[in-house]
């Protein structure tokens, strides 16, 4: 059985860079999946207020904007193709056209069709970030986040950020095929950053780790001031980390939305390729 790999690519206002799709294509190859790459096309409602006709000709706008992206999309399903083609990865390519305010909602829909999503994140595109947001949130599926600048030659030294609680157990879950791949993994926990339910729960995932066959170290981190989702992924990149796997929002959104969290610090300052289960 091959597993299922779901690539939404962002066309409007900005396209997502050729540098996700080769990012989706390494990952897709490593875990020798199938990668079904779809582009996010907007539909914009018709204008037909004759003053909006005279004043701005809406219409026409409407109709290059939406000419733009199907050939932004376009571009970017044959860089999937052609990347595929090269690393003998199978891919299939198409468009998901919606509303420009339910596209989120839309990806998320797709997604939940597959056994999980790879999305791009770029710092300079907005609608990148409000894509994978929503596919994270919205799916119900393990998300890789990709960032733009991050070189993706291989996935074989996976990081965890455990501590214990539910959310993190989820992500270990779902992260299983990415771990199965990995010829090392690192179990970090940070113990200055809340009360952990037990004294030391890294060490006692990675026994269970260990005894499945996979090669489980652990780390005790602290924060040092710094931001739990900086300490993270600083941390991981120093121990050679080439993916970080965590629980998304271990509590209430409302909550991690006025005080601040490791999920949110993450979307907002994505060093390495991040998988997100929520």
């Amino acid at each position: 059985m091959k597993f299922q790999a779901f690539l939404p690519l962002v066309t409007y206002p900005d396209p997502n860079a050729e540098a996700v799709v080769a990012h989706a294509v390494a990952v897709a190859s490593r875990l020798d999946a199938v990668l079904h790459a779809r582009a996010l096309i907007p539909d914009f409602p018709p204008v037909s207020n004759t003053l909006s006709r005279l004043l701005l000709d809406l219409p026409r706008v409407i109709e290059d904007t939406e000419a733009a992206s199907h050939e932004r999309g376009a571009n970017l399903l044959a860089e999937v193709r052609k990347s595929a083609a090269a690393a003998g990865v199978e891919a299939t390519a198409g468009e998901i056209t919606a509303p420009l305010a339910a596209i989120g909602d839309a990806a998320a829909a797709q997604a939940r069709y597959h056994d999980f999503g790879l999305v791009g994140w770029e710092s300079g595109n907005a609608a990148s970030q409000m894509i994978a947001e929503a596919v994270i949130f919205g799916s119900g599926r393990p998300v890789v986040l990709l960032p733009e600048l991050w070189d993706i030659a291989a996935i074989d030294h996976v990081a965890i950020a455990w501590d214990g609680g539910r959310a993190a157990a989820r992500a270990v879950a779902d992260a299983q095929p990415l771990l199965a791949h990995a010829a090392r993994i690192s179990v970090l926990t940070v113990t200055d950053e809340k009360p952990l339910q037990e004294k030391d729960p890294g060490e006692r995932l990675a026994e269970g780790l260990r005894r499945r066959g996979l090669p489980a170290e652990t780390a005790a981190l602290r924060t040092e001031d710094c931001p739990i989702s900086e300490t993270l992924q600083q941390r991981a990149i120093e121990r050679g980390c080439n993916l970080l796997v965590m629980g998304g929002y271990g509590h209430s959104r409302i909550r991690d939305f006025v005080l601040g969290g490791a999920t949110k610090g993450v979307l907002g300052d994505l060093l390495m390729p991040v998988l997100l289960s929520h």
